[in-house]
């Protein structure tokens, strides 16, 4: 590429988001303004922004080679997020998360937690969760960013890191969810049409839809032996059942962030911000339509590559990225592509990366200051909100963690963070939202055991995370405290049924215990 041109543009690009950081902050007259957009964001702004924070780098590049490698099976994944991250989210969580918000004047996701089970506990450990742990998962994305701009532009990855956690901290202490969710809008957009045009010369180049399903079907015999010995039957197929290559694919990548997804807090207090349920519904369309493109287009052109470096250069895509997922897309581009889509696709990838870190650090210093210190009585710190200062906190940690983590853990970042969520918030949200004998009693354990199942299960059984933590290997001397398929059994599928079973059960004994209560002092007077 041209770096003039690159450089160039990325520039206006970047002059352009400043502009709409800068109306957002215009715009932000209050604490409600600051927090949930004073509840009044037009639905697809809304459903862009929400699109955008769910896509990253990692959806484009690394899950596209995950599809390049696995196959077709990913659109599983798409599926439920259309499914259950739009359709259900939207219509039916989104339209009570922002009722039972207004309800009762809760602006955080956390707070509406602990408002409606009456109980600063769980506003406070709700958040604290936020506030430790999410910095992991905004770090990967900051790496991811970084080092698209040092291999982009050619400027230093220190230098990266700090410009992008720069914008990023800048607009969002002054603008607030404004701010992020316009900028977020601006990124979503040319997302899309990036990864529309993408698609579309796809399949273009390798004869269209039914020739490439029929020629990838064809291509079976070159699937490497060893895929072939953990259980891979094609690219058009599922892989065989119970092999790991299919635990690894239904539970960790399927049903880890399809499921996962209903849970994210940084997504759920979109619909905060919007007016009504009407907005909701005019949304689930646009939000639809936007997650087909990313998430579906990056499952149809990770598997369309194999078909297509066969026939140009007779060898699959993991072949000519020498094992490594992450480069198959890149490369994909590189050979594919005319010269002015790659300036395209740049601005896609940073649009990516700016809208999800945006909104991450966002909730990061919503957490912090909103959370833990005004539930606990501290309004303010050294004249500054709160809320703001989290923020300056979450970027720094952010940075620092970009630099203490080891390559190739985004995928493993992401997984975590979405199975946590979801063994620790998914059965107190429904129960919240749906249950109306749920109580305070129930949500602390779910809450408390979905947590802790999920993380002791990343610590010690899933090999994955486990191996690359070492922690199991310190203490007991093994990877892994099981044996197969638990290794490969994402800790989702046991720590979120335990945390639901948790949760009706303790929120019946103590709905029975407290109606007992009731009972005896009645009888006495």
């Amino acid at each position: 590429m041209n770096l003039t041109v690159l450089i160039s543009l990325v520039i206006i690009y970047l002059i352009i988001m400043s502009g709409l950081a800068y109306y957002g902050y215009r715009m932000t007259k209050s604490e409600s303004d600051y927090l949930v957009g004073g509840r009044n964001t037009h639905p697809v702004i809304m459903a862009l922004s929400y699109g955008a924070t769910f896509t990253s780098t990692s959806s484009l590049i690394g899950f596209g080679g995950v599809a390049a490698m696995n196959g077709f099976g990913l659109l599983w994944l798409a599926f439920l997020n259309i499914f259950l991250g739009v359709f259900i989210a939207f219509a039916v969580f989104g339209t009570r998360i922002r009722k039972l918000s207004v309800e009762l004047g809760a602006y955080t996701f956390s707070d509406l937690l602990g408002k409606r089970y009456h109980s600063k506990f769980i506003t406070v450990f709700s958040g604290a969760v936020i506030f430790l742990f999410m910095p992991a998962y905004t770090s990967v994305v900051l790496i991811g960013g970084g080092r698209f701009l040092q291999e982009s532009i050619g400027i230093d990855y220190n230098l990266s890191l700090l410009i992008l956690a720069i914008i990023v901290g800048i607009y969002v202490i002054g603008g607030g969810i404004k701010a992020v969710m316009y900028t977020d809008a601006f990124a979503a957009v040319v997302m899309l049409i990036g990864m529309a045009i993408f698609l579309f010369m796809s399949y273009k180049a390798v004869g269209g839809v039914m020739e490439a399903h029929n020629g990838l079907t064809a291509l079976k015999n070159m699937i490497p032996q060893s895929l072939i010995d953990q259980g891979h039957r094609g690219w058009t197929s599922m892989p065989e059942v119970g092999s790991p290559i299919w635990w690894t694919l239904v539970s960790t990548i399927i049903m880890g962030v399809g499921i996962g997804v209903l849970a994210q807090p940084q997504l759920t207090m979109r619909f905060m911000t919007v007016k009504n349920n009407n907005a909701l519904y005019r949304s689930v369309l646009v939000g639809g339509v936007f997650i087909f493109f990313m998430t579906g287009a990056a499952f149809m052109i990770g598997p369309i590559s194999n078909l297509y470096f066969y026939n140009t250069t007779g060898k699959i895509s993991l072949d000519m990225a020498n094992g490594n997922v992450d480069l198959v897309i890149p490369m994909f581009i590189s050979h594919l592509m005319p010269e002015w889509f790659v300036y395209l696709f740049t601005l896609t990838l940073l649009s990516a990366a700016i809208s999800t870190i945006s909104s991450l650090i966002h909730l990061q210093g919503s957490a912090f200051g909103q959370d833990i210190l005004k539930t606990v009585g501290i309004k303010s710190v050294f004249g500054m909100d709160g809320s703001r200062i989290g923020v300056f906190i979450g970027v720094l940690a952010a940075v620092i963690l970009s630099y203490l983590l080891p390559g190739g853990v985004i995928a493993q970042s992401t997984a975590f963070w979405f199975g946590i969520c979801a063994a620790g918030f998914l059965p107190t949200m429904i129960g919240a939202f749906f249950w109306k004998n749920s109580t305070k009693e129930g949500a602390i354990a779910s809450i408390v055991v979905g947590f802790s199942t999920s993380i002791i299960g990343f610590l010690f059984l899933h090999e994955k995370e486990s191996a690359t933590l070492g922690l199991a290997k310190a203490l007991f001397g093994k990877d892994t405290l099981v044996s197969y398929p638990w290794t490969f059994v994402d800790p989702l599928f046991y720590s979120l049924p335990l945390s639901a079973i948790v949760f009706v059960v303790v929120s019946l004994l103590s709905k029975s215990k407290t109606q007992s209560t009731k009972l005896q002092d009645a009888n006495i007077s």
